[in-house]
């Protein structure tokens, strides 16, 4: 549990009496939850007396009450400077490390709880957020891990995937390649043997046309050599 010191401060006895009117003007409306108004009466204390710390305190505590907490922030750590009560300053730095607080900036919270305390040792409530805050921090610096080691375990996931990846692809390449080379291989062998045959063919066409030839010469030169015999005429 967050614990917030947000009590406007009252009036100083120094300073001019314009400062004083305005910052109990501011203070009415503040107590009566008229953040704005009272935002307006506390500028215009400062617009008397810029030194005036409580009035820059005060202005702070209005603005955070806004949720204007960057403004907040300057009013605050410009009241730390100003003021030269510790017990005063001592809230200025509590409230500066209400706002880390609640934007989970915990370190720099844990900043100004420690120098709250060392203006007020005394301040239970500070010292309840530090311890808080200084929890708070571990658990996301572990939160923090946890999400790296996750990353860098989804990364090492995805490696892993596409390395499997590329390893089926190259495997299905190598089957691809594989088959087609066997494809190319049994192609030329087809052709091979084709031509082969071919070869073959026109052996064996030569082969018969030249027996032929032989053939039919051997019977001319038996017919040549036999006797022919003697035909005469008839005379009618």
């Amino acid at each position: 549990m967050l614990v917030f010191a947000l009590m406007v401060l009252g009036l100083a006895k120094v300073g001019a009496q314009n400062d004083r009117n305005f910052i109990r003007q501011g203070n009415r409306a503040y107590h009566k939850q008229k953040w704005a108004a009272a935002e307006t009466q506390y500028r215009k204390a400062i617009s008397k007396n810029q030194k005036n710390a409580q009035a820059v305190y005060n202005l702070g505590c209005a603005l955070m009450m806004q949720q204007k907490d960057s403004m907040a922030m300057i009013q605050f750590e410009n009241a730390s400077k100003l003021e030269t009560n510790k017990m005063r300053r001592a809230r200025s730095y509590h409230n500066m490390g209400v706002v880390m607080q609640q934007h989970q900036q915990y370190a720099q919270a844990i900043g100004c709880y420690e120098n709250a305390l060392r203006c007020n040792p005394q301040d239970n409530a500070t010292r309840y957020n530090l311890a808080l805050c200084k929890k708070l921090l571990k658990n996301q610096k572990q939160n923090k891990q946890n999400d790296k080691n996750k990353n860098k375990n989804k990364d090492k996931n995805k490696d892993k995937q596409n390395k499997d990846q590329n390893k089926d692809q190259n495997k299905d390449k190598n089957k691809n390649d594989k088959n087609k080379n066997n494809q190319n291989k049994n192609n030329q062998q087809n052709q091979n043997n084709q031509d082969k045959m071919s070869k073959d063919n026109a052996e064996q066409l030569l082969n018969a046309a030249i027996q032929q030839e032989k053939d039919t010469k051997r019977k001319m030169q038996k017919a040549m050599s036999q006797p022919r015999r003697k035909q005469y005429e008839k005379n009618w």
